[in-house]
C-alpha cells in the first residue's frame, strides 16, 4: 500500500465519521444513466464521480434532484454528490433543483466532466467559461444563468477525423490503451478535488498540470 493509499483511507475514515450537515458544495459527475452508456467517452464524469466518492466512502444511492446522489464530507467540506439521471442534455435540471433547494450558490458548484478538446487523459480545472459545445455544461449555463462555476476537464481526445460524427465519438467507448491512461487521470482529477474545496482553482490546476 502506497503512502498516497494510507491517506486516502485516512480520509476517508474519518470523512464516515463526521456528520455531513447541510452540503455547503454540489459536486457533479456528467454523463447519460443505462447499462449501454457506462463505459463511454460521455461517462467519464460519472466514472470520475464514483471514484470519488468510493475514495471518500460515500454511499451514492439516494434518488433526488432527479439524479443519484450521495452526502458526506471531502476535505472537511460537507457535500452532495450527483450523478444526474436526466440524459446528457438536461444535466441543468438536476443541477437546478439542487442548488436552489439547498441555496448553494454557483461558485460553489463543482463539476467533472469530459472534454474532446484535450488527449486522453489530459487534465484542466477552471472557474468558468462557455460550454466549449458540451450540451450537458451548455444546459447547466442556460439553467442557473451563469457560466461561473468550477470545473475539471477529463480530456478523451478528439475524433480522429473532421467528418467523423461527433455524436458517436462521445458514446463510443475507449481502447485499452486509452482506459490505462485515463485511470490515472482520473485518480489525479479525485486528488484535486479537495484542494478545489479549500484552495481554489489556481492551486487544483497547479497540482494537475
Amino acid at each position: 500500500m502506497s503512502i498516497m493509499d494510507i491517506f486516502r483511507r485516512l480520509d476517508a475514515e474519518k470523512a464516515a465519521k463526521t456528520p455531513a450537515g447541510k452540503p455547503e458544495w454540489l459536486i457533479v459527475g456528467l454523463g447519460n444513466p443505462g447499462k449501454k452508456y457506462e463505459l463511454t467517452r460521455h461517462n467519464v464524469g460519472f466514472i470520475a464521480l464514483e471514484t470519488l466518492a468510493g475514495v471518500h466512502n460515500i454511499p451514492v444511492k439516494s434518488l433526488k434532484f432527479r439524479s443519484i446522489c450521495g452526502q458526506g464530507v471531502i476535505g472537511g467540506k460537507s457535500v452532495l454528490l450527483m450523478m444526474p439521471q436526466t440524459f446528457m442534455n438536461l444535466s441543468g435540471e438536476a443541477v437546478l433543483a439542487a442548488a436552489q433547494f439547498y441555496k448553494i450558490p454557483n461558485e460553489k458548484i463543482i463539476v467533472l466532466y469530459d472534454d474532446i478538446s484535450l488527449p486522453v487523459g489530459k487534465l484542466r480545472a477552471r472557474a468558468k467559461g462557455s460550454a466549449g459545445g458540451h450540451n450537458g455544461i451548455k444546459n447547466i449555463i442556460q439553467l442557473t444563468g451563469s457560466d461561473v462555476f468550477p470545473r475539471i476537464k477529463i480530456g478523451v481526445g478528439a475524433p480522429p477525423h473532421p467528418d467523423y460524427d461527433v455524436a458517436d465519438w462521445v458514446l463510443g467507448t475507449f481502447g485499452e490503451d486509452d482506459k490505462k491512461v485515463l485511470t490515472t487521470a482520473i485518480d489525479k482529477a479525485v486528488s484535486a478535488v479537495p484542494i478545489l474545496l479549500n484552495e481554489g482553482v489556481e492551486k487544483t490546476a497547479s497540482s494537475i498540470n
